[in-house]
């Protein structure tokens, strides 16, 4: 990895080179290049959490201060438990995946002697630009050589120290490889960036991973196609049916497991019938967690009746924008609906299209919610947590796409993936087919496609 501050056009034309290079690499060259860099960094985790923490302390008190969110210093702490391990079993787990590349999808015989294939290839150059989360170099670095695309990375300030150490160790692991070094770049200044996304002729897909603002700046100030999404506002709809015991599960889960994570859950929907039931045990277990409820007027008459007065305290009322933030923190918005399509309609209208759940017993109202919600992932009785490249067996991700088109969803090595068309011939020619005499025709037959 080549810690530069060169001109971005310099970092995006060795990128581009190093990228057609890598994509005629075999699958065996660039699994060993992700067993190296995998053994370097599990070798130096005490380097790179020493210097991680120097990150923490740093962070620690931008946020006691107010200048850093504390939902970016969690996600910015390699030393939670597991987290370090997580990140090597992801390149592991992006090791051990079907080669991506090559993969015949099409096949068809258009005359005798003449052949049509689509083959999956790469996209070519990434610029992934995040804030916080040191691990996504790992990820990304694993999951971009897996896939023979290069990779231009810029993280945030407040992760310096941590993005520095890994730089170093993955730019060794990858020297001793058959990957190409410029592969896989780190930037490290705020101007480099924005002329790398000045260069469309050069970069392929430009992907961020942080704050809507992030995402915002992104967007509207650069022509190359952005892969992404600039809220995680998750919501569960509580149906009129649901068993106490699940909705209790699935939605603590959805909110406390990790509320910083961008599919953590943000808004409640409970169904009218539930006010007096269920809901003050979902509260009252939320509540045992820290979370904090703000509720519209139906649940919070009937959350006020039904839990003791020590835990009213952390009860509000909720106003309209609190059904339109991502809180990353423990706080959840709770709003009541009188039907289903009610719900759905609410989602609709404020979700961010990342993931959505419904908790119910009845088939035909999880259907319905499922093809009805437009977001790139809806759950039945399932915590929103399961959203995620790891938990869907990707590996690990680069992130979680909102979009229509391309990639949906966590985007791993299939979303780092196009295609192409391929055809052999024996000297035919486009003229030769035509109506009227000695006019061939066309035969558009399908072919099996060899496994």
């Amino acid at each position: 990895m080549s810690l530069t501050e060169s001109a971005a056009v310099d970092v995006a034309r060795s990128a581009s080179i190093a990228s057609r290079q890598l994509a005629t690499l075999s699958n065996d060259a660039r699994n060993q290049a992700l067993s190296a860099l995998h053994q370097a960094l599990d070798k130096n985790r005490a380097t790179i959490l020493a210097a991680n923490a120097k990150d923490v302390e740093m962070a620690t008190r931008a946020a006691a201060d107010g200048t850093l969110s504390h939902s970016i210093l969690k996600r910015l702490d390699l030393s939670r438990p597991g987290k370090y391990d997580d990140m090597l079993q992801g390149i592991l787990s992006v090791r051990d995946l079907n080669d991506p590349v090559g993969n015949v999808t099409l096949r068809k015989l258009l005359d005798e002697g003449l052949t049509l294939e689509r083959v999956s290839c790469p996209i070519g150059v990434l610029l992934i630009i995040f804030e916080a989360r040191p691990e996504v170099i790992a990820n990304i670095a694993a999951l971009a050589i897996k896939s023979g695309n290069a990779a231009i990375l810029k993280g945030g300030k407040e992760s310096m120290e941590s993005f520095v150490a890994i730089a170093n160790v993955v730019s060794e692991a990858i020297a001793s490889s058959q990957v190409p070094v410029p592969s896989i770049q780190l930037v490290r200044t705020r101007d480099v960036v924005s002329s790398l996304l000045a260069q469309d002729s050069l970069i392929d897909l430009v992907i961020p991973r942080g704050s809507n603002e992030l995402v915002r700046f992104v967007k509207d100030n650069t022509k190359i196609p952005v892969l992404g999404h600039a809220d995680g506002l998750c919501s569960a709809y509580v149906h009129s049916d649901a068993k106490i015991d699940i909705a209790v599960k699935v939605i603590v889960d959805s909110k406390t497991d990790y509320p910083a994570a961008c599919n953590s859950l943000e808004t409640l929907l409970v169904h009218e019938s539930l006010l007096d039931s269920t809901l003050p045990v979902v509260a009252q277990a939320l509540l045992d967690k820290g979370v904090s409820l703000r509720c519209d007027s139906a649940s919070m008459d009937a959350l006020m009746k039904a839990l003791p007065a020590d835990k009213r305290n952390n009860l509000s009322a909720a106003t309209g924008a609190d059904y339109e933030t991502e809180f990353l923190d423990l706080v959840l918005a709770v709003k009541t609906v009188s039907r289903a399509e009610d719900a759905i309609a609410h989602i609709n209208a404020h979700s961010s299209g990342h993931t959505d759940i419904i908790i119910t017993e009845s088939r035909e109202a999880a259907n319905c919610f499922m093809s009805s919600i437009d977001s790139a992932g809806v759950f039945w009785n399932a915590s929103s947590r399961f959203a995620d490249g790891m938990r869907y067996g990707f590996g690990t991700e680069v992130g979680i796409s909102t979009n229509k088109i391309h990639s949906r969803g966590p985007v791993g090595l299939e979303g780092l993936t196009i295609y192409k068309y391929l055809i052999r011939g024996e000297g035919h020619g486009a003229a030769d087919y035509h109506e009227g005499e000695a006019g061939r025709k066309y035969l558009h037959k399908s072919l099996p496609i060899d496994k």
